[in-house]
């Protein structure tokens, strides 16, 4: 029926000629507006239909039209339009009715069928463009069309505000100020209307801070400010990336004594955890006050509201007590996007807890949605094993997911993380369709896994065009493998086109690859030739090199330079006392560590994770935290003894502190947190193996600082004396260790 629509003619309606009401004409108006006011819309079309022909006025036609547009019901609306064709009387304001017409379509969402109403009046007044403007503006793909159809207004009436306004809605920003000069020239610029909607496409538009003060223009010419507008001032500001301004408008909204509403929190909201200019203290002090507006107002009890404030809480201050404390006291408007929220704030933080999290949600009976499945999936990543990812892909699949192109991405994402390369395989292999995403993320798998020559091949079938990413993934590989004459082959060939020229990350992953490699000349001719500034992540390259291969002179330079971009950074203090230490010159190692002190800086302690059954052990350097300390140094001390008979030697220059005594650098070394870990699931292994549990063939280790090189010597031997792969997770990358080998082969 509504496709036929598009044959209706215009012309037809000129068959309706004038005719006087009568009070029965009047009668049937009121009756059907009654019944619409009360949304017994069913109703009202019986009554029309049922009436003499002689009663279906247009008052008629025009308060079913009106009734159809407000509710948004285009079934009845296409058949009332057929009705009236079909059926033709005497009217004289047939412009009336196709401007209801118009109306009624634009607000269905059917904008070409108002378009063919439009083209084919024979008579247009203001209402009409204005009608079919607002239209094309609700229509986020229609921007042209709706600015061209109000050039063609201009040639035959003057707009009025609510047409300005509605152009603005859609108008991008070198067209919303050509808008603005003519709401000057026609005086319009006066109007609320048209000024909220400047206020927005200023902060629609914005790029850079100089729109926002645009915005500020207009908003402060306003001689009568409503709620709106203050809202809109304090969204454009945000827009534009000006946390200060768009906070400070809050500030003084408050101090006018203008009242605010939900849309005011939520702006203001944004602009904490969105703006990159306010400083956590400024942050913190205004979630605070937000916060307690909210339950002063009663805001608070909104899910939107309660979301947001969560969401500054996790991202912004880190303050995940709050943020935990605040989604409980939620319990009763707790809906499937409050619990998205809450999971996303800690899937990076505390996986385990987004995880239990998301059991929690399922216990309530809500179903997860795409937003909710791939925060989750973000936690597995940060999980030692894939038993949880494997969990949730299982309810991706009854959840009707399965074919989600962006969540497989993100399942071959937790896959690698997790240690499963055979499972990142088996969801890309599966994949119906492939996005550049897809084959970045499978690329990253095999370039966080060591296998470089799996990595180039792939790259080889990528029936994508490559993005900044894939050479990332690429570099990183080639570095890692010491690939270094295929890597500079393919950083070489980034020059060839205009999209992929390399940037700073790039440079970093071709610093790194040059410096482990020991090519510190050809490292510090690379920088020397980037056109771009080096940053803290290209000197972290080069000062780790440094200190892998001893070079004091370079590392104190890329030190320096490192101090200098991030002060607080406590990478250059460490690597430079590590480089002194390892050469034997104490006292400079005491300096560097001195100077951490001087500036406050943290060094970030040593830990690591293994999981036995379904629970997951934390262990620190020295055995601290564990309460079954002296059993698992017993356990590791039987390991060491059997591992020394193989030839294990412990690697001195690892144990980087002032420690005069052979004895105690050894000490110091053998209670490193991954030999603990080890050492504890060998235990507890037994233990389940006595118990007539099922025997474990590798045992994964995930620590989140880089492996040291005595570590990996012993992890290596303990391999082929258990019998096991051992898998260990580092900062950097994967090693699997089995059978006295790494996949690394010793470079990393």
């Amino acid at each position: 029926m509504i496709a036929s629509v598009s044959q209706i003619s215009f012309g037809s309606l000129k068959r309706f000629i004038s005719a006087s009401p009568s009070p029965l004409n009047h009668e049937l108006v009121e009756r059907l507006r009654t019944l619409v006011r009360s949304n017994d819309l069913q109703r009202a079309f019986s009554l029309f239909y049922s009436a003499p022909l002689e009663l279906q006025s247009h008052q008629a036609y025009g308060a079913l039209f009106q009734a159809c547009a407000e509710q948004r019901n285009l079934r009845h609306g296409v058949t009332l339009h057929h009705h009236m064709l079909s059926h033709p009387c005497s009217y004289s304001q047939d412009l009336f009715l196709a401007n209801h017409l118009i109306t009624m379509y634009t607000k269905c969402g059917k904008v070409l069928y108002a378009r063919k109403v439009f083209d084919e009046m024979p008579e247009r007044n203001v209402v009409s463009w204005t009608s079919l403007i607002t239209g094309y503006a609700k229509e986020g793909d229609e921007q042209e069309e709706g600015f061209s159809l109000f050039s063609d207004m201009l040639s035959h009436c003057l707009p009025n505000e609510f047409a300005v306004s509605s152009v603005l809605t859609s108008c991008r920003y070198e067209a919303g100020k050509q808008v603005h000069g003519l709401a000057l020239k026609l005086g319009l610029h006066c109007s609320v209307y048209v000024a909220n909607a400047l206020i927005s496409m200023y902060g629609r538009c914005g790029r850079d801070g100089a729109a926002g003060y645009e915005a500020w223009t207009v908003f402060e010419a306003m001689e009568f400010k409503n709620l709106v507008a203050w809202n809109s001032m304090i969204a454009a500001f945000q827009c534009c990336n000006l946390g200060k301004e768009s906070v400070g408008v809050f500030m003084q909204m408050r101090s006018e004594g203008v009242g605010f509403d939900r849309a005011t929190l939520l702006n203001v909201c944004s602009s904490l955890y969105k703006c990159s200019d306010l400083v956590p203290d400024e942050v913190s002090k205004c979630c605070l006050q937000l916060h307690c507006l909210s339950v002063k107002s009663g805001f608070v009890t909104q899910a939107e509201v309660a979301t947001a404030l969560v969401k500054v809480y996790s991202e912004v201050l880190g303050e995940f007590s709050d943020c935990y404390k605040l989604f409980m006291e939620m319990s009763h408007c707790r809906d499937i996007v409050a619990w998205t929220g809450i999971i996303t704030a800690f899937a990076v933080y505390d996986p385990e807890m987004a995880i239990h999290l998301f059991g929690q949600l399922r216990q309530e009976k809500l179903s997860p949605d795409w937003y909710t499945f791939s925060s989750v999936l973000k936690a597995c990543a940060g999980l030692v094993t894939a038993r949880q990812a494997l969990t949730i892909h299982a309810q991706v699949i009854k959840g009707g997911f399965g074919a989600d192109t962006v969540l497989n991405n993100s399942l071959i994402h937790a896959y690698a993380k997790c240690g499963s390369l055979d499972l990142c395989k088996r969801v890309f292999d599966d994949m119906d369709s492939r996005d550049v995403v897809s084959w970045n993320s499978m690329l990253k798998a095999y370039s966080l896994h060591g296998q470089v020559d799996s990595i180039l091949p792939v790259f080889q079938q990528m029936d994508i065009k490559p993005d900044s990413a894939t050479f990332i993934a690429l570099l990183s590989a080639c570095s890692h493998a010491g690939r270094v004459e295929e890597g500079m082959k393919i950083f070489r060939s980034m020059f060839e086109e205009p999209e992929t020229l390399p940037q700073l990350n790039h440079y970093a992953c071709v610093i790194d690859m040059l410096g482990r490699a020991e090519r510190f000349t050809d490292a510090e001719e690379v920088i020397k030739q980037m056109p771009m500034v080096p940053d803290a992540v290209v000197w972290s390259a080069l000062l780790g090199s440094c200190r892998k291969h001893g070079n004091t002179h370079l590392g104190k330079l890329a030190a320096d330079k490192l101090k200098e971009l991030e002060p607080t950074n406590s990478l250059s203090y460490i690597q430079m006392s590590n480089i002194y230490s390892a050469e034997g010159s104490f006292n400079e190692a005491g300096k560097s560590r001195k100077e951490m002190e001087t500036w406050r800086v943290k060094k970030e302690p040593g830990l690591s994770w293994t999981e036995i059954g379904n629970k997951v052990h934390e262990f620190a350097s020295g055995g601290r935290r564990r309460a079954d300390r002296e059993a698992i140094y017993k356990e590791l001390e039987r390991l060491i003894g059997r591992l020394k008979e193989m030839g294990y030697v412990p690697e001195m220059r690892s144990a980087l502190q002032d420690i005069e005594e052979e004895e105690q650098k050894e000490e110091h070394l053998l209670h490193h947190s991954e030999k603990l870990a080890l050492a504890f699931a060998v235990m507890e292994g037994r233990r389940r193996s006595h118990d007539g549990g099922v025997a474990v063939n590798v045992i994964q280790i995930m620590k989140n600082i880089r492996i040291c090189i005595d570590c990996h010597n012993f992890m290596k031997l303990a391999s082929k004396l258990l019998g096991k792969e051992i898998l260990v997770r580092d900062s950097n990358r994967f090693h699997h260790f089995k059978d006295s080998s790494c996949s690394c082969n010793d470079y990393w």
